[in-house]
């Protein structure tokens, strides 16, 4: 059976670079999925129920991620990278096998994988806009990437939170307190 030429307004050059870029940040989102994955399953302590919801909010928003981003290079006429071995390859992030860790390092492992892949589809979307011409998958790792500041927002804020007193102030010589009667 012969293969249709895609016919989308980009070269083939164009397609294949978009699904290059986009099978990286299939292969981080997939790495990041099971490392949240892994910690939800992980975590002990007096967080456990706070961090357990949070990371199943998470790896539920990165199962649809790593879908659509799937389904996206099947649209360019790729193929997605589908294979542990195949995302090891092509992702950026590391895995930590062995690790067990404090809940407040599972955070912060995860903070740091959050924000390798918003500098990684930081740089996609340039590539698309730039080099491939690619103003729709630019939009796509916008959104993306939108979301991942979003969790790393959520991971940052628990690491970085302080106590506030129920007078309002924040128990630190350095800290502002927050205006009475707000």
């Amino acid at each position: 059976m012969a293969t249709r030429a895609i016919n989308i307004g980009l070269s083939d050059r164009e397609r294949e670079g978009s699904i290059g870029l986009l099978n990286m940040a299939l292969s981080n989102a997939y790495l990041l999925l099971i490392k949240t994955k892994k910690y939800h399953w992980d975590v002990v302590g007096p967080q456990f129920m706070t961090l357990h919801k949070l990371w199943e909010e998470h790896y539920q928003t990165l199962s649809l991620s790593v879908d659509e981003y799937a389904e996206r290079i099947r649209m360019l006429g790729g193929y997605p990278v589908g294979t542990a071995a195949g995302f090891l390859a092509y992702s950026t992030l590391t895995e930590d096998p062995g690790d067990i860790l404090g809940a407040t390092e599972m955070v912060t492992r995860l903070v740091d994988d959050h924000e390798e892949i918003i500098r990684g589809l930081r740089s996609a979307i340039d590539a698309c806009t730039d080099e491939f011409h690619d103003a729709g998958n630019a939009d796509f790792f916008t959104a993306q990437m939108e979301q991942h500041e979003s969790m790393a927002w959520m991971l940052r804020s628990f690491i970085e939170g302080e106590s506030v007193q129920s007078n309002g102030q924040i128990p630190s010589s350095t800290a502002v307190g927050i205006p009475a009667g707000v």
